[in-house]
């Protein structure tokens, strides 16, 4: 099965509701990681040498390749990357072989079977 791994970069408000919307589009699970910083076009603004910035996450997801597209398109919506300027950004990558994931393989198999 070819997989793809979708990584998102998330305000930390928007993390559970991309989540679930991954998980509505076909992700069968998710991994996140907290507190991580990030600069866009414009650095943000600092007060005595604080960080004025909002929290962001990754949020890390490995699908099944016929799903991939979908998924970024349905969290990308629900986290309006395209609508709120550094609401987050997402895209994905070619996964070349994995391991420990024998409890996910028969949902992701029986969920694409009709696309493969």
């Amino acid at each position: 099965m070819k997989l793809k791994l979708i990584v998102a970069l998330v305000e930390d408000e928007r993390t559970q509701l991309v989540i679930d919307s991954a998980r509505e589009a076909g992700a069968t699970g998710a991994t996140v990681i907290t507190s991580v910083r990030g600069e866009g076009l414009k650095p943000t603004k600092t007060f005595l040498g604080l960080d004025l910035s909002g929290q962001r996450d990754v949020v890390l997801l490995i699908v099944a390749e016929a799903r991939a597209r979908e998924i970024l398109e349905t969290i990308a919506k629900a986290g309006q990357f395209d609508e709120v300027p550094g609401a987050g950004i997402a895209f994905q990558l070619d996964v070349d072989d994995a391991i420990g994931m024998s409890t996910q393989l028969p949902t992701l198999m029986h969920e694409i079977e009709d696309e493969v």
